[in-house]
């Protein structure tokens, strides 16, 4: 695996830290800890990081992770906070209602090695589903992922997987409220582009349902314009909500 130096050290992941961000998901939170307790018995690692939460999404992390740790609400500053206490070869960073294949982790392990790549910098994205069955959902998963591999910008929906030592180089998450993903991956397509694993997680379609399809469509659209054109996140985050 890369090393941060250009030297090829050793291609083999022994573990993956997992790390979910989590506020006031105590709807989610059961079920998603309850399908990755198969990746712990793998020998592989479950950081939950709480916002806060005024629900009881801490207590059921602490009964289901390996760690469960309080932080300042805000995703990135959660995903940061976790990274640092996490002991993995490779984080994975996992939105609490983004459902992985149950052979996730060894997907991630062995693309490292089909692809050529062990003595490079390593992150990727899995292809993401909707969890809707409307026809709708399948053209706006399908954009979704033709358009990341098209940039090489990922979104936290696609379950974003970066090597330890190549997330400690560019620093972390950007802590700004919105966009921290599509920030991330500008930065670390500067050193190398993203792998595209085929393989899809499930992610709730639940933004698109509260809100309307064509309503969220045009406010993403808008909201991305907004980002390159330079909008700061903090306008951007009251535009979102």
């Amino acid at each position: 695996m890369y090393s941060g130096s250009g030297q090829q050290l050793w291609w083999c992941i022994s573990l993956i830290s997992i790390v979910i961000p989590v506020l006031n998901e105590e709807m989610y939170l059961p079920v998603l800890l309850d399908r990755l307790q198969v990746f712990r018995r793998q020998g592989h690692e479950i950081i939950v990081v709480d916002g806060d939460s005024k629900d009881d999404s801490l207590k059921i992390a602490q009964t289901l992770a390996d760690s469960a740790i309080v932080s300042s609400a805000g995703r990135a500053r959660q995903m940061n906070t976790g990274a640092a206490v996490a002991r993995g070869d490779m984080f994975l960073f996992l939105h609490c209602d983004t459902v992985l294949p149950d052979d996730a982790l060894q997907i991630i392990s062995s693309s490292l090695h089909d692809t050529g790549r062990q003595d490079k910098p390593y992150w990727g994205r899995f292809d993401v589903r909707l969890s809707s069955d409307r026809f709708v959902f399948r053209i706006i998963e399908t954009l979704m992922n033709l358009r990341s591999r098209l940039t090489s910008v990922t979104t936290g929906d696609q379950a974003i997987f970066i090597e330890s030592c190549l997330f400690d180089q560019v620093g972390g998450f950007p802590e700004i409220p919105l966009m921290e993903d599509i920030a991330m991956s500008k930065k670390l397509k500067e050193i190398a582009s993203p792998i595209c694993l085929k393989q899809k997680v499930t992610t709730s379609s639940r933004r698109w349902e509260k809100r309307g399809v064509v309503a969220t469509v045009l406010l993403m659209w808008k909201l991305r314009l907004y980002y390159f054109l330079g909008m700061p996140a903090d306008k951007l985050s009251q535009l979102y909500r």
